[in-house]
């Protein structure tokens, strides 16, 4: 899947990285802890969070990361969008909440991470 297609599925709007619209998603991992996106999640992957803080970013920097959907509404303050900018991740935002907005995503044939063999 697109990034251009998770943000019109999830009615979202770009808060970094429009440019990068084009870039494949090849799963989905929502979370709000870090920890747990550090040892389970790999590239590719979209991460859903309702976190806006720069660890955020740096995690998904340093897990190649295609993209971060914050839900539930909340926007990160400029430095954080400006870091995302910097490392040329791309950002959205969405009302929906987390649950739901991997529900629409795993709907529409986005797959979670594999964990031990299991779908996460």
């Amino acid at each position: 899947m697109l990034i251009k297609d998770i943000k019109e599925l999830l009615d979202a709007e770009f808060l970094a990285g429009y440019e990068y619209a084009e870039r494949e998603v090849n799963a989905a991992f929502g979370c709000d802890l870090m920890s747990d996106v550090l040892a389970f999640v790999d590239d590719k992957v979209v991460l859903l969070t309702g976190l806006t803080n720069p660890q955020v970013i740096r995690t998904a920097e340093m897990l190649d990361l295609n993209a971060i959907v914050f839900v539930r509404g909340k926007i990160p303050p400029k430095e954080v969008i400006d870091l995302a900018n910097e490392m040329k991740i791309v950002l959205l935002a969405t009302n929906h909440t987390l649950y739901t907005a991997c529900g629409i995503l795993f709907s529409n044939g986005l797959k979670g991470i594999t964990i031990g063999g299991v779908e996460g």
